[in-house]
């Protein structure tokens, strides 16, 4: 169900967990998701944690801790998977797009 579900990740999505290959709370997952993504992927808080609840319900992140009112989350086996399965995707989708595209992209550039 849960592969269904996320079958193609959105960026935040992909960041995200990205992001909770090491344990973090939220303000650490988004500054880590802007991080990562070198600025161009910025994560608000409702989107944050509308998606944490869904992985989370998913099990493909499990929350670690909670001190207060910050909550801390790593990603499971089940996420990481998906996590591999969404960059291997991207791999081929790149792939393609060189042997199609590979020519054309540099001369739209100049």
């Amino acid at each position: 169900m849960a592969r269904e579900q996320f079958q193609n990740l959105t960026e935040p999505m992909y960041y995200i967990l990205m992001a909770l290959i090491d344990e973090r709370c939220g303000v650490d997952i988004m500054s880590a998701v802007d991080e990562i993504s070198n600025g161009r992927v910025k994560v608000g808080p409702g989107t944050l944690y509308a998606l944490l609840g869904k992985f989370e319900k998913e099990k493909m992140i499990v929350e670690t801790g909670v001190d207060g009112r910050r909550r801390s989350y790593i990603i499971t086996e089940k996420g990481l998977n998906i996590l591999k399965e969404e960059y291997e995707r991207i791999m081929i989708l790149l792939r393609d797009g060189k042997r199609f595209l590979g020519g054309m992209v540099n001369e739209n550039r100049k």
